[in-house]
């Protein structure tokens, strides 16, 4: 239910809040004086398009707030969109606070409750807290997918499952069709890998063989000039004969030996040698570790020349594969890995039989869905038809016949195998023809509105949209029929929150609260200003609607009449809500 709603410089308002409540709301006011500028205001908060056209001359940005009290089905959206909740007085349900300003660039900025949100966000929170009817509602009527979309929501009908199983029909359709025309094109595709992937499988490249391969033979290449020079370390180390097993003469490990010795001999005359006396003995000590390191590699070191030109074969192939594929060598087996995905992929897309299989799956999945559809539109169109034809007996067409029709389409389509036209009769006897043949004005209102109020009425739950909005629906509607338009706003008012912009009388006296629209004059230019009236002045302004500006005591006891027979007819509840 909207709570609140606060506008600054918007199109002729500088500055106004109005606070609502349940029931039905009226606004009227003189023609011109902007009594559809709050629904403008309330479509520009919840996404509808804005410019800088609707900043106030003069001012730099327009700005519009609505507080809502949110349904509790909204909690969900709003936690997956990541806006916080915003518990309000305490109630369960909370508050939304929708937020959007516009600059005199045209530059829009949104937030809901407190949060930055975008345009799209706006319109998908708007989509669940309020219903706007305009004065042109009858045209949505006139439309394939409008018709369409009122008789699936009566019909209690969600259209994604349907469209998703269509989508996922034809895009296996298209995938068999695909591949039917690329037969040849994917046999040679699959040639042409087989190919390469035989030449390097016959290779069999390890994931890391290549940088191993290059090290050995690296190190069987050099055999010679390793063994050589690991003969002369362990000389320099060890003495002239180590290499040959002999005793030492003079190697680095016995010059550092006698070092330590000559040392020792005189450390116990001057601390200060203790330091090199410990720095020698830890050379001596890596000395003797390098010495002995060195006698083992030697021990194992070996020429082997017939491992040197395995080696050399294999390096030989593996450079010519990654030559001849332009590749470098080690990244060869991660190459022969993508082709034999590339390999795999390719069959499955030629595999025609599994491709059909699929396409059948998808089929059968979404006929078994459009079959659901189906004979749910066709159990709701009589019914809908039925409950539109009462309420066009309540509006001044008695006789008129409301018909829903579907009819087959040509071809499955993502909303199912039927399209839905509305057919009206205005009177007994003539024959229902589409809604768009239909001349008169004032009966396409009245149907429209009849529409309006039966499928309103559909959803109950706590999901149901709490605020309904008809913007100057009863154009062309006036005596016992508008008295009826007015009744059935107060019966919807009864169960939700309904806000009207009327200029009939019979529907203001309806009204559980009346609010009025006035443009006034001043230096600065006109500005529109609403103001909640009551008693006195709400019985003034229906007998202004009545009789224009000149008040006499009829109007005035007239309009006393028409709230007097409203409040009698009102249920007690509301008629101490009124109050």
């Amino acid at each position: 239910m909207l709570h609140r709603l606060a506008i600054r410089d918007f199109v002729i308002v500088d500055a106004l809040e109005i606070e609502f409540g349940a029931g039905l709301t009226v606004l009227t006011g003189e023609t011109g004086a902007g009594k559809s500028i709050l629904v403008d205001a309330l479509q520009l908060a919840l996404g509808g398009r804005g410019d800088a056209g609707v900043v106030r001359e003069g001012t730099s940005r327009a700005d519009i707030v609505a507080e809502f009290d949110a349904p509790p089905g909204l909690a969900g959206w709003l936690a997956e969109a990541g806006f916080e909740p915003d518990s309000g007085d305490g109630g369960s349900a909370g508050r939304l606070l929708v937020r959007r300003s516009i600059d005199a660039q045209g530059k829009s900025r949104a937030w809901i409750n407190g949060g930055g949100a975008t345009i799209a966000q706006l319109r998908e929170a708007g989509e669940r807290l309020l219903d706007i009817h305009g004065q042109h509602a009858w045209q949505s009527l006139t439309r394939a997918p409008a018709v369409r979309a009122i008789v699936d929501a009566y019909a209690r009908i969600e259209a994604a499952p349907l469209a998703a199983r269509f989508v996922a029909w034809r895009a296996a359709s298209h995938a068999l069709a695909a591949a039917g025309e690329k037969q040849g094109d994917l046999e040679r595709e699959r040639e042409r890998l087989a190919w390469q992937i035989g030449e390097i499988d016959k290779l069999a490249p390890g994931a890391d063989e290549w940088h191993e391969l290059d090290a050995e033979h690296g190190r069987l290449a050099n055999g010679q000039s390793l063994i050589d020079a690991a003969g002369e370390a362990l000389a320099a180390i060890a003495g002239a004969g180590a290499g040959a097993g002999t005793e030492s003469e003079g190697g680095a490990e016995t010059f550092t030996a006698r070092a330590i010795d000559a040392l020792q001999a005189v450390a116990s005359f001057d601390a200060h040698l203790a330091g090199p006396i410990e720095a020698l003995q830890g050379a001596q000590a890596q000395l003797q570790d390098a010495a002995h390191t060195l006698a083992g590699y030697l021990g194992r070191a070996e020429l082997d020349p017939a491992r040197l030109r395995a080696l050399d074969e294999r390096l030989s192939a593996w450079l010519g594969l990654a030559r001849r594929h332009r590749r470098p060598p080690a990244e060869l087996p991660a190459l022969l890995m993508q082709w034999k995905a590339e390999r795999a992929a390719l069959d499955a897309a030629s595999d025609l039989d599994a491709l059909r299989a699929t396409v059948a799956e998808a089929k059968a999945a979404y006929d078994t869905e459009a079959r659901r559809v189906s004979m749910l539109r066709k159990k709701a169109a009589p019914k809908l038809a039925d409950a539109v034809t009462g309420s066009m007996q309540q509006l001044g067409m008695a006789g008129g016949r409301f018909e829903v029709v579907l009819a087959p389409t040509d071809a499955p389509q993502s909303f199912g195998n039927e399209s839905a036209e509305f057919l009206v009769a205005g009177h007994a006897g003539s024959t229902p023809r589409p809604l768009a043949k239909v001349a008169s004005g004032g009966e396409l209102s009245r149907i429209a509105l009849s529409v309006a109020v039966v499928t309103s009425e559909v959803d109950s739950g706590a999901d149901a949209l709490g605020t309904l909005i008809f913007d100057e629906v009863d154009a062309g509607i006036g005596g016992a029929v508008a008295e009826t338009v007015g009744r059935l706003m107060k019966q919807l008012g009864a169960g939700r929150q309904v806000l009207a912009v009327t200029h009939l009388p019979q529907v203001a006296a309806c009204a559980d609260r009346h609010f009025v629209v006035a443009k006034q004059a001043s230096a600065g230019g006109a500005r529109s200003t609403v103001d909640a009236v009551a008693g006195v002045a709400r019985t003034a302004e229906i007998a202004r609607m009545l009789g224009g500006e000149k008040l006499s005591s009829t109007s005035l006891a007239h309009a006393e009449e028409m709230l007097a027979s409203s409040a009698e007819a009102r249920p007690a509840s509301m008629q101490k809500a009124s109050r």
